[in-house]
């Protein structure tokens, strides 16, 4: 790989944006991967992604403790300490200058002559990226709707891996049609999953209802937040079941969940109208528990 120089931290504080890649920092679009990286040559490898709040990161154990779990379900060694990648992601969010936006970070089994098997000596690969950004809050004052999309993902989705045809094949759907998201149904079983990169609950007759968690889903970290923080503050029941799409559109309410998207309601599915079309009173008070912790965790 030919050397690069590290980015300097005046021009990150410039340019708001910040990239990382085994352990030097670079200016957007300089760092270069080999291209016998198994992440570029087979999707080997795993990402997640984290939210910055007023400099400071959110639910940070959460996403370490699922990036651990992927590592161990993919079987790629680990070959940094929680430490250390804490102390890179703060080094981003400084150097950067950053208060609001998010960091993507991945690993990839490594780089090797192209192979099916894994191979016998490859380093993992370890790439950072923070961006500003901001939640979209007129998204979540009026509502998203989703478009319905056949999941045609690998039967590996609690694993947060870099395969992800499936949910850009469904944005794609999504997009053509107008909406913002896409829910996400088996075609074998006819039971929604999620969505293509979220959460999906439904509330039907004040209990909340989501997947529950298996290998179909991603265990959200936002979905955790809401199901074991939010729901317990406000004392509502949350059931883990499946159900069929027609039984999401008959809901009272919806509401998606993910890093970028926070809480989101959701006012139609599959051009129906969820409910009275408009967010609900129970998801505006997920959604006002939700930023109460995001206020405590990176605002005191």
């Amino acid at each position: 790989m030919q050397k690069i120089h590290p980015y300097t931290i005046k021009e990150a504080i410039l340019l708001k944006e910040l990239s990382f890649f085994n352990d030097h920092f670079y200016a957007p679009g300089e760092a270069q991967v080999d291209i016998e990286d198994r992440g570029y040559q087979f999707g080997d490898g795993i990402y997640e992604v984290t939210h910055v709040y007023n400099g400071k990161l959110f639910a940070f154990d959460r996403h370490l403790a699922r990036f651990r779990r992927s590592m161990r379900e993919m079987h790629i060694p680990i070959t940094y300490m929680d430490e250390e990648l804490t102390a890179i992601h703060n080094d981003l969010i400084e150097k950067s200058g950053i208060k609001s936006g998010a960091i993507y970070f991945q690993v990839t089994r490594g780089t090797a002559a192209r192979a099916f098997p894994f191979p016998g000596r490859a380093t993992p690969n370890l790439s950072m990226t923070i961006r500003e950004s901001t939640p979209n809050r007129e998204q979540q004052e009026r509502g998203i709707s989703l478009t319905l999309a056949e999941d045609i993902r690998w039967l590996r989705c609690d694993i947060k891996s870099l395969n992800l045809l499936g949910a850009v094949f469904a944005k794609e759907k999504a997009k053509a049609e107008g909406c913002e998201e896409a829910l996400l149904y088996r075609k074998d079983t006819g039971l929604v999953t999620e969505g293509a990169s979220s959460t999906f609950f439904l509330i039907k007759d004040g209990v909340v209802w989501t997947h529950p968690l298996d290998h179909l889903v991603l265990p959200g970290v936002t979905r955790a937040v809401v199901v074991e923080e939010c729901a317990k503050e406000l004392g509502l029941t949350v059931i883990e079941k499946t159900f069929t799409p027609e039984f999401a559109q008959k809901a009272d309410e919806a509401f998606e969940t993910s890093t970028s998207l926070e809480v989101t309601p959701v006012i139609k599915i599959g051009g129906k109208k969820i409910g009275s079309g408009a967010p609900g009173e129970i998801t505006k008070k997920i959604m006002e528990s939700f930023q109460g912790l995001i206020k405590k965790e990176c605002f005191n």
